[in-house]
């Protein structure tokens, strides 16, 4: 038998007894990460505990594969492919909080650690999906009975793993075998060093403004964090950095357009020299991609990873992303005109050309002004806005969201909650993590920790973590988000939601383990409900007045909403194409240098031509932060947003508060996971495939 035991929960159970993991004492005397259970001690995880216990679940995770091939006895779903599910899972969790701790607290020593321990899991993974015993026993339960009588999840599964059998070289030989397990070694050190370096290179900057006349008409939220920053590091004045909304406000408001020219060349330049230089790992990573898809029988990585997804291929997700730009392209290029006319009449600078530094700042100002088309900060307390969303959470998909006070927490700013179903079962908790440090990664994301869901001894409950950058209270003032914060929040909810409310018993088809490019679509479709009338209500209220949004407020900020979106989503479409390119038909052979090959292909997609020195495609960690990360991937942002446009269609018809239209898209979405194809849920939920036109209105494209 495979020593894999799961506890046994209770409906009144909480995120912090300590009944929710067995044997507590004994496990901490071996280290927290050998078992990692609800509750996670996250105080007492330290980077010495890593390499000891990664290594012993590599070695326990090791015999499992072997007691699973060594078994005599006819395979059958129960031997060989529900162990297959369960068998790295204690690996699975450690690593997960490992990768968590680093992305929240990055220091020298959690590094140093995850280095270590990273090639070695890479090679375990590696030999279970290139185990040739395995796909032996594999492929002869696949040619039993039993499995061609296989409900959707255990059959998706079984192909899942005759899938990933083949494409990680189980019928390779040994000098193959060999080859593309030093490829995912070396993958693996490389993205994780690209990912650092555009870390550090974010952190190496600074923009420190003395003089408030230099701020312009700057959003009080952006001034109150620069000032925040620059006390933090003790210096005189606002302190501006490459963490995305801050460097958004030099841009859109800084009168000096040589300041917004120091800024955004650092921006475009982040990781693209000195010891941070990403470009050479940026070569080595796509050639090492290349190398494994030749290796297992595929014309391309691209085509190696969309084999599974909802488009299938290459081809289909670059006819998707032309056909989009063809319809976007007359909106742009007016756009584009337009923006140009006015920065030549306003600055009487005809013969000096638009530079890419001053498109926001002008885009801005011929749009009326930022203040003028922004729904203000002063609507949106970080603690009324959480409480907002959950209760359309509730409303939608009858679950309730409470504060699990003492929970222990990786920083005393983290909060924890839990998720009930409405007869009071507990579904899962969520972590949130809501404010910038030094050591924390930018921008915002969601972490799946526990992956539960049905098991023999009863359901056991998820666990994720939400993180972002918003600006945090201060001096009597609390944490106030603008507009973009606040859809971030609901996008990143989403994601939890998506998480935690899967029932599918397949661990590894469970939540978010779906099609790439549709693991966007619950994320973003809850995008929506921030500019719903109805949904405002229940959160956005004016600090002083407690007065809600007003009408014109709400048309304002979505005519704004509409501005520039042409060239919005031609850039995205364009990173979306660069992305297919570099893993389709690239060559540093006959295109050249990587960065300048980028430049040329994102130069139609740019409002401006781009410096000659822009080397953006450096600090893509989209694409190259991991092995995979969402390399080919990318078009599936604008996937998603036509599928949650459209999806939402149904929610506007029905009302967009209304139980029933939410507990479908529970039901047919979120509760199902990975253990139907994409395809089939979104059908089963709208009736139909995808439609662009409820994409292409809301953004005011058609």
């Amino acid at each position: 038998m495979l020593d894999i035991a799961h506890p046994v929960w209770r409906s009144d159970s909480r995120l912090t007894d300590a009944r929710c993991s067995p044997d507590r004492a004994k496990i901490e005397s071996h280290g927290p990460l050998l078992n990692v259970e609800f509750p996670i001690p996250f105080d007492r995880i330290r980077p010495e505990h890593i390499v000891p216990a990664i290594e012993t679940l590599i070695g326990k995770a090791r015999r499992r594969v072997e007691d699973l091939t060594a078994q005599t006895a006819a395979p059958d779903f129960e031997n060989t492919l529900r162990p297959l599910d369960r068998l790295s899972e204690p690996l699975d969790r450690a690593m997960a909080v490992v990768k968590h701790l680093e992305s929240v607290g990055s220091t020298a020593e959690f590094r140093a650690a995850l280095a270590a321990v990273e090639p070695r899991v890479s090679d375990f993974r590696a030999d279970l999906h290139s185990n040739r015993d395995l796909w032996k026993r594999v492929e002869q339960f696949a040619a039993s009975d039993e499995a061609r009588q296989l409900d959707n999840a255990r059959g998706r599964f079984l192909a899942r793993w005759q899938s990933t059998l083949k494409r990680c070289g189980a019928g390779l030989d040994a000098a193959g075998k060999e080859r593309l397990a030093a490829i995912q070694r070396e993958l693996g050190a490389l993205t994780t060093r690209f990912a650092q370096n555009v870390h550090d290179a974010t952190n190496a900057f600074e923009l420190v403004i003395t003089s408030g006349d230099e701020l312009g008409c700057m959003r009080f939220p952006a001034v109150r964090r620069a000032r925040a920053s620059a006390e933090a590091r003790g210096v005189r004045g606002w302190r501006f950095t490459l963490e995305p909304s801050s460097y958004q406000a030099v841009m859109l408001d800084v009168p000096n357009a040589a300041l917004r020219e120091q800024a955004y060349r650092a921006y475009v330049t982040r990781a693209a020299d000195g010891a941070f230089d990403n470009r050479p790992l940026i070569s080595r990573i796509l050639e090492l991609r290349r190398q494994m898809a030749r290796l297992l029988g595929y014309d391309n990585f691209a085509d190696m990873i969309l084999s599974g997804r909802m488009l299938g291929s290459s081809t289909q997700a670059l006819a998707f992303l032309a056909d989009l730009r063809q319809r976007l392209e007359p909106q742009f290029l007016r756009e584009r005109e337009e923006l140009r006319e006015y920065h030549g009449r306003l600055t009487e600078r005809y013969a000096t050309p638009l530079q890419p530094w001053d498109v926001y700042f002008y885009a801005s100002r011929q749009a009326g002004s930022v203040e003028a088309h922004t729904i203000p900060a002063s609507y949106f307390a970080l603690e009324k806005v959480t409480a907002g969303l959950f209760e359309i959470a509730r409303r939608l998909y009858g679950i309730r969201m409470e504060e699990e006070t003492g929970a222990a927490t990786w920083n005393a700013e983290t909060k924890c909650y839990s998720i009930r179903d409405e007869d009071g079962s507990l579904l899962g908790g969520f972590y949130a993590d809501w404010f910038p440090r030094e050591n924390k990664r930018g921008g915002a994301w969601m972490d799946g920790l526990l992956t539960g869901g049905p098991s023999p001894s009863g359901f056991r409950p998820h666990l994720a973590a939400i993180c972002a950058n918003l600006t945090r209270p201060s001096k009597g003032w609390p944490a106030l988000l603008t507009h973009h914060d606040v859809q971030t929040i609901f996008h990143e909810f989403g994601h939890v939601l998506h998480h935690c409310l899967s029932r599918v018993e397949i661990r590894t088809l469970s939540g978010t383990n779906v099609a790439q490019d549709f693991v966007e679509l619950p994320s973003q479709i809850m995008e929506n409900w921030c500019w719903e009338r109805e949904a405002l209500e229940l959160f956005a209220r004016d600090r002083q007045t407690a007065l809600p949004v007003p009408d014109s407020l709400l048309w304002d900020a979505a005519r704004g909403r509409r501005f520039l979106s042409g060239a919005r989503h031609m850039m995205q479409i364009g990173i979306g194409v660069l992305d297919l390119l570099l893993h389709t038909s690239y060559s540093p052979e006959s295109d050249g240098d990587v960065t300048d090959y980028s430049r040329r292909v994102l130069e139609p997609y740019s409002l401006t031509s781009l410096l000659p020195e822009d080397a953006a495609v450096a600090s893509l960690t989209h694409l190259f932060g991991g092995p995979v990360a969402l390399g080919a991937g990318y078009y599936s942002y604008k996937w998603a947003e036509v599928m949650a446009a459209d999806a939402f269609t149904r929610f506007r018809a029905e009302g967009i508060l209304s139980g029933e239209p939410g507990r479908e898209f529970r039901e047919k979405v979120l509760a199902r996971g990975g253990g139907e194809d994409a395809s089939v849920l979104y059908r089963d939920f709208l009736g139909r495939d995808p439609d662009p036109e409820a994409f292409l209105e809301r953004e005011g494209l058609n």
